[in-house]
C-alpha cells in the first residue's frame, strides 16, 4: 500500500455510508477492469455477502464477493497456467484487501486495515438488522432491538415503512394483536392495537413518523390524530416519532391524558429494552421439553416436513439433520439431529444415513444445539437457512455420505 493509500485509510476516521458504497464500489470496478485487460471477465460478477449468504455477518467483514466464471476460475482456483494470480492479489493488497477461494468459484475479499474494517463492520450489522425487520421474526432475534438500545440514532435511518414494521414487531412482543396498514392511504394509522379486556377488546390506533431531531410535530398533527382516534371509537391515540413534539402539541395533548399519548425517540428506545430483556439468548428454552418430547413422538422414523436434512462439505459429502421446534412465516427454531448409518463400506467413508430418534434425542434440546434460521417458502417449497447450510426436508429415505477427500 503506498504511503497515500495508508494515509487515506488511518487518517478518515468516520467512514459514511455512503464512503463504504463508494469504496466497495472502486475496489470492485478496479477488479473488474483488470479482469477485461486479460480477458478473464467472462460470466463473473460481484455479489453482497448478505444477498449471496443471508446470514448475520462475521469479522473480518466480507466486503464483497467476486463469482467467478470461465478462466478466472482457474486463475483463483490454484491452477493458474499463465500466472496471473499475483497481479489479482498485488491489485488487492494496494487498496488494503485481501481474498480467500470459498469453494473454487466463490471469493470472499476481505480488509484488516482501520479504520475501514471497524466501519464495515458495523455498515453490514447495519444491513443485516434491516434485514430482520420483517413483519413476522416473533422472539428468534435479539438482535433487532438490541441493535436499537446501543444505536438509538439508527432509528432515523430506517425507512419510514420498516419504523412501521418495527413498531409493529414491539406492540406484539408487549403483547397487543397488532395490525400494520398497508402504508399508504391508511387514513391516517399506521397501527391498530387490540389489548384483550373482560367488557371487549380496547382498542388503541397508532401513527408513526420517522422524522429528523429537528422536525418536532405540531398541534396540527396531534389534534388531527385524536379526531381519528375518535372517529374509530379508539379508547386511546398514540403518536410516536423518532423526533419529538412542540409545546403547543405537548399542552394540548396533556388536556386529554386518557385519550391520547405522545411517544418520541427515547419512549421506542425504552421499547427495545424491554422487548430485549424478554428475549432469552438461550434459544432452547423458548420452547418446552414436553412440547419437543411430543414433537418427537410424532416426527420419529417417518417422512415429516418438520423433519430437515442438508448436505455440507466441499470436497466431501456430509449430512446434517434437524427438527423444527418452532416456526414463524419468516423465522424458525432448528434443533439438531444425530446421524445414524444404516450402511457402509466398512471403513465408515462412505455409505447412507438417517436421522437418528431415540432416548438421546432428548438430551439435543440444549443451548449450542438449537439454533435460529430464515423461513422461506418458494413456488410452494419451505427451506431454512442458517447462514451455514439450506434446509429442506428431508424425503424420509437414507441419504449418502462421502467422507473419502
Amino acid at each position: 500500500m503506498s504511503r497515500d493509500e495508508e494515509t487515506h485509510f488511518t487518517t478518515c476516521q468516520k467512514w459514511s455510508d455512503a464512503d463504504l458504497e463508494v469504496e466497495i464500489t472502486t475496489l470492485q470496478a478496479a477488479i473488474q477492469s483488470w479482469a477485461e485487460s486479460e480477458d478473464l471477465w467472462f460470466d463473473c460478477g460481484f455479489k453482497p455477502f448478505l444477498d449471496h449468504v443471508g446470514g448475520e455477518p462475521h469479522e473480518p467483514p466480507v466486503v464483497t464477493l467476486l463469482i467467478c466464471g470461465g478462466d478466472l476460475v482457474t486463475v483463483l482456483g490454484g491452477e493458474d497456467p499463465d500466472g496471473h494470480e499475483p497481479a489479482f492479489r498485488e491489485i488487492l493488497e494496494k487498496r488494503g484487501y485481501f481474498y480467500e477461494n470459498l469453494n473454487g468459484y466463490t471469493m470472499a475479499i476481505y480488509t484488516e486495515v482501520e479504520p475501514l474494517s471497524s466501519a464495515f463492520v458495523r455498515y453490514f450489522h447495519w444491513r443485516w438488522v434491516c434485514s430482520l425487520i420483517t413483519q413476522d421474526t416473533a422472539d428468534v432475534y435479539q438482535e433487532l432491538y438490541d441493535h436499537f438500545v446501543r444505536n438509538p440514532d439508527d432509528l432515523n435511518r430506517l425507512h419510514w415503512r420498516d419504523f412501521e414494521t418495527l413498531l409493529f414487531r414491539i406492540f406484539q412482543n408487549q403483547g397487543f394483536t397488532a395490525e400494520l396498514g398497508p402504508g399508504t392511504a391508511d387514513n391516517g394509522v399506521d397501527l391498530r392495537l387490540w389489548q384483550r379486556d373482560p367488557i371487549g377488546d380496547i382498542l388503541t390506533v397508532v401513527q408513526a413518523k420517522r422524522y429528523a431531531i429537528g422536525n418536532k410535530i405540531d398541534l396540527t398533527n396531534v389534534a388531527a390524530l385524536y379526531g381519528i382516534g375518535i372517529g374509530e371509537g379508539a379508547s386511546k391515540s398514540l403518536f410516536v416519532t423518532t423526533s419529538s413534539y412542540l409545546p403547543g402539541a405537548r399542552r394540548w395533548a396533556a388536556r386529554f391524558p386518557n385519550s391520547i399519548e405522545l411517544a418520541e425517540r427515547q419512549d421506542v428506545v425504552n421499547w427495545c429494552a424491554r422487548a430485549t430483556e424478554g428475549i432469552i439468548t438461550d434459544k432452547s428454552s423458548l420452547v418446552s421439553s414436553e412440547a419437543v418430547g411430543r414433537l418427537i413422538s410424532e416426527v420419529a422414523n417417518r417422512r415429516d416436513p418438520r423433519v430437515l436434512h442438508a448436505h455440507s462439505g466441499y470436497s466431501v459429502i456430509r449430512n446434517n439433520f434437524a427438527l423444527v421446534i418452532k416456526e414463524t412465516r419468516h423465522a424458525a427454531l432448528l434443533m439438531g439431529l444425530g446421524n445414524h448409518t444404516v450402511s457402509d463400506d466398512g471403513y465408515s467413508q462412505r455409505g447412507f444415513e438417517v436421522p437418528q430418534f431415540g432416548p438421546s434425542t432428548m438430551t439435543r434440546l440444549k443451548g449450542d444445539l438449537v439454533w435460529r434460521a430464515k423461513r422461506k417458502l418458494d413456488n410452494g417449497r419451505v427451506s431454512y437457512w442458517d447462514g451455514s447450510n439450506l434446509y429442506h426436508a428431508w424425503s424420509g429415505e437414507p441419504v449418502s455420505f462421502d467422507l473419502a477427500d
